[in-house]
């Protein structure tokens, strides 16, 4: 019987950690939807600070990057696959035509809906699972390569660039 109570507690655990992860994720996207109504559209296209990418070139890299999430944690396929063509594959200013402001905000809601419906329907043991892009091999090696660290790698990666766009207010 105690060790039954044990499990209890490790897997409420588990489930709160995995919780405030999720939980962060879903603040940096709030913060970062929220940031892309600040301003009027054309601000957008603004470089952050001078001689780096515009604004609206990270917000495309960002939508790519969680784009990817679907297929990396094995949810399907991307929704928009010729984002990372655009946002992914080559530097800002690169590609004559990128989607609208509108179009990425339209994006950036479908995607991370999706992703925020999955990752609630996960458990500990999918979280800590391998990803799709680590061969079962290579994973056996490291079981640190697990979805639960794509997604904090993915957390990091908006916060670091979500620092570069406040070089963009500071100058608006």
């Amino acid at each position: 019987m105690e060790n039954n109570i044990n499990n209890n507690a490790a897997s409420e655990v588990s489930h709160q950690i995995i919780s405030l992860i999720i939980k962060n994720w879903e603040d940096r996207n709030d913060k970062v939807t929220e940031y892309f109504n600040i301003y009027e559209d054309d601000v957008y296209y603004k470089e952050v600070a001078t001689g780096r990418n515009r604004a609206i070139y990270l917000f495309g890299h960002l939508v790519a990057t969680n784009d990817a999430l679907i297929s990396i944690l094995g949810f399907g396929e991307k929704l928009y696959p010729e984002l990372a063509t655009i946002f992914l594959a080559a530097p800002d200013k690169t590609v004559e035509e990128i989607p609208t402001l509108a179009q990425l905000k339209k994006h950036w809601l479908m995607v991370n809906g999706i992703l925020s419906k999955k990752f609630t329907e996960m458990t500990p043991a999918e979280w800590l699972a391998r990803h799709e892009r680590v061969s079962e091999e290579d994973f056996a090696k490291d079981p640190s390569r697990n979805k639960l660290n794509v997604l904090l790698s993915r957390i990091l990666h908006q916060n670091y660039h979500f620092g570069q766009l406040a070089f963009l207010h500071s100058k608006n």
